[in-house]
Order: structure tokens, then sequence, then C-alpha cells
């Protein structure tokens, strides 16, 4: 289901907005009846102007009969666009084959149609409207009527010209159609990404914020269960113990015990094991790795043993899942010892993760951090086990989170014959200072 949700709205995201078409459809119309007047009436050119009116009449009719039909914010199908946009290009070739065919420098135009589909619909329609355009400057240069111009002085260009400038189309169109679906297509995956990481740092948020819920609950319920159990003790005391009641009230009893209990464990969470504001860099990544310190595979820390000048950071959702992120990244792949050292100096804070693993491959280091790139070969229990569903989302989602809290990030591979991966992670150390004091006082802070 997710994948075919995915799949849904990724088809949905390369439609064509009505409007946006039929805007660009009323600026070809005008530009069009303008070169008609000019040519005609401005330079007293001969020319079927009474068919060439019509031809963009009958482009007016269907930008009409659209916006009659459709709202302004409809998304047109693909087959909906496609068929507009393959009017337009015949349209296109009935005025050139009225006006000289490719020897009318407005032949370029063919582009126009084929940029649209490339940077808003499928390859394969793109690729369709390509051949339909070429097919049509086909035609038009060799079947056409003769270029408006002076009649005392005609102009005839050479067939070899003309091919030249189908030619020319031809190599147009394929670098326009693949630079448009390019950019595009890396628009939409940036896109998709950084939705990806807002929706993460929402529910890591969420997740932090159920903590303080927890705890406030916790307090809040407790007075009146503390009530209740007293009631409870007393009533259970006076009843003698043959009472039919005596049974019902020891219940009540052990039941308001049990509520305590469960409550004390929801403020535990916000005391002994709550999230603090503030932290200690070094403790910061040890909450961060001691969940990865369970799967068989070493987590060591590093720190300056002088730590009276040790850097505080805040803890945040973002800052948490990013490092989180790094060091279970560098746990999957390691193959027995994963070391994260931490530097600090009065200027900045550098930690280090490094693993002994196979390391990124040399052809993506360059890529590493861009939405949608895999960071290393598919890791081989996941091979073997059949799982490639890897989008190379979630170091882009842990780049982006960390740079949002002043850090930059470097990429690297262990010098050989050492092996594995090194990624240093890097802030400047008045950056956090200051961001750490604009907290205010009462806040939490553990060292």
């Amino acid at each position: 289901m997710p994948k075919l949700l995915a799949s849904t709205q990724r088809m949905e995201r390369r439609s064509l907005r009505l409007d946006t078409l039929l805007t660009l459809r009323w600026l070809a119309v005008a530009g069009q009846a303008m070169v008609i007047v000019v040519v005609y009436h401005g330079f007293g050119y001969p020319l079927p102007v009474g068919w060439a009116l019509a031809a963009v009449g009958i482009s007016i009719w269907l930008n009409i009969a659209l916006r009659l039909k459709y709202p302004n914010a409809h998304r047109l199908t693909n087959k909906e666009a496609a068929a507009i946009l393959a009017f337009d290009i015949v349209q296109l070739a009935l005025l050139l084959y009225l006006s000289g065919g490719l020897e009318n420098p407005f032949a370029l135009l063919f582009l126009g149609p084929v940029l649209i589909s490339a940077s808003a619909l499928p390859p394969s329609t793109t690729v369709y409207l390509g051949l339909l355009a070429l097919a049509c400057g086909l035609v038009v240069a060799a079947v056409h009527q003769p270029l408006p111009w002076a009649p005392d002085s005609p102009l005839r260009l050479p067939p070899l010209y003309q091919a030249g400038v189908w030619l020319a189309i031809l190599l147009g169109m394929s670098f326009v159609g693949v630079y448009g679906w390019q950019v595009a297509e890396e628009t939409r995956q940036l896109t998709d990404a950084l939705t990806a990481a807002e929706l993460v740092l929402a529910r890591e948020q969420h997740l932090s914020a159920l903590d303080g819920l927890a705890a406030a609950a916790a307090h809040e319920l407790g007075t009146p269960l503390a009530t209740i159990a007293t009631v409870a003790k007393e009533l259970e005391r006076e009843l003698p113990p043959d009472s039919p009641q005596a049974d019902d009230i020891r219940l009540l009893r052990e039941q308001s015990n049990r509520c305590r209990d469960i409550l004390r464990k929801l403020t535990s969470l916000g005391t002994d094991e709550a999230p603090f504001d503030r932290m200690p860099i070094s403790l910061l990544l040890e909450e961060v790795a001691a969940p990865h310190r369970l799967i068989g595979v070493s987590v060591r820390i590093e720190r300056l043993a002088d730590r009276s000048s040790e850097p505080v950071l805040l803890r945040n959702p973002g800052l948490l899942y990013g490092l989180g992120n790094i060091i279970e990244n560098a746990v999957d792949y390691a193959e027995r010892e994963v070391v994260i050292s931490i530097r600090w100096t009065p200027r900045d804070v550098v930690v280090t993760v490094v693993d002994d693993g196979p390391g990124f491959a040399p052809d993506l280091l360059g890529k590493l951090g861009e939405p949608y790139v895999t960071a290393r070969s598919l890791d081989r229990r996941k091979a073997a086990a059949g799982d490639q569903s890897g989008l190379g989302l979630g170091f882009f989602i842990a780049k982006t989170l960390l740079e949002r809290s002043g850090a930059m990030l470097t990429i690297a591979n262990r010098v050989p014959p050492e092996h594995g991966a090194i990624v240093r992670i890097g802030w400047l150390r008045a950056a956090l200072d200051e961001a750490a004091a604009a907290l205010p006082s009462e806040t939490q802070d553990i060292s």
C-alpha cells in the first residue's frame, strides 16, 4: 500500500495545471496573431491571412472551451495534456505550411510544446510529442506555401539549408527535452526529500512532547489516586473480614496501587530519563549511541580527558535524529567496531564517526547528501533478505537536520590499508554556546 500510494502521488506531481497551460497558450495566440497582422498589414507581404487567422481562431476556441469546462485549479491528466500539446504542434505546422515551412524562422517554436512536456509530463509522452513535431517539420519542409516576402525579390532557401534547419530543431529538441526533464526531476526529488525530512522532524518533536505530556498527566492524576487509595484502606480496615464488600474494597485498593505504579513510571520519563534541554555533547552522544550497542557491534566514544570546557548542545529532535542516523549507518556497515571521537577547541567542535566496514563507493562520494542517492552498496544482510527498497533519503534527512543546527558534514574513506567510512560533523563553538545560552535559565540542564 505505501508503494502504491507513493507511485500515485508521484504521477499526480507530474500532472500539468490547466491554468498554467492556458496562460502559455494565450501568450502563443497573442504572438501568432500579432505576427500575422504585422506581416500582412505592416510589411504588405502576401499571406493567406484568412486561413492563418482561422488556425489561430481554432486555438482561441479551444482555450475558451477548456476554461468553461474545467476550473482554474484543475490538473490535466497525461492524456489530456498530451492531446492539447499535440494540437499545438499541429496548429503550428499548419501556420508554417501557410507561411514558408522551415524557411520561416518561427519554425523554432516546435521546441515549446516539447519543453513543456519534458518539465511536467512523463518521458514517454515527451518522446511521442517530439516525434510528432519532427514529422510535422518534415511535412512542412516538403510541402508549404511560399514564404511571405517582397514580391519583387522572392526569397528561396535551398533544400540543404532547410535540412539544416530541421536538424537544428532535432538537436535543440533533444537537448531542451533532456535538460528540462532532468531539472524538473531533480526539483521533484528535492521537494519529496525535504517533505520527508519535515515529516521526520515533526514525528521526533511529537514524541518528545509526549514525554512532557505523560509527566504532566501523571502529576495531575497522582493526588486523586492517592485519595482513592487512602479511602480504600480505611474502608478495608473498618469492614469485617467476612463482609461481602471486603473483596471489592481489597480489589479497589490493589487497582489504585497499580495505577499509582503506572503513573510513577510515566513520571520517570519526565525526570530521571527525561530529555534535557541542554546536555554536554558526550552525554548526548552516549544517549544516541546506546540503542545501537545491542546488535553485536562495539560502539566506543572517545573524548578529551579534560571535560571542564566541554561544549553543551541543545537537545532537540532534529539533532538527535541526525546524529542517530549517522551512527546507525556506521553500525549497519561496520564489521566489529564504530569509534565516535569528540574534539573541541575554543573555536570549533568536531564529532567524527569512523567504522571498519567497506566504506563509501568512490563514485558516490561526491553525491552523498543528495536525495535518493544510496550511500553505499546494499547491506549484504538486506540483499540476502531481498530488501532493495532504500531510496537514500536517510542520509539526506540527517544532513539536512544537522545543517539546520549549524553543522557542516564532510565524508571520506579511511586511508588504505585501513578500510571503512569517516563522517565528520563540525560546529562553530560560538554558535553552539550562543544557542545554548538563549534558553531560559529555568530549563533543564545536565552536566
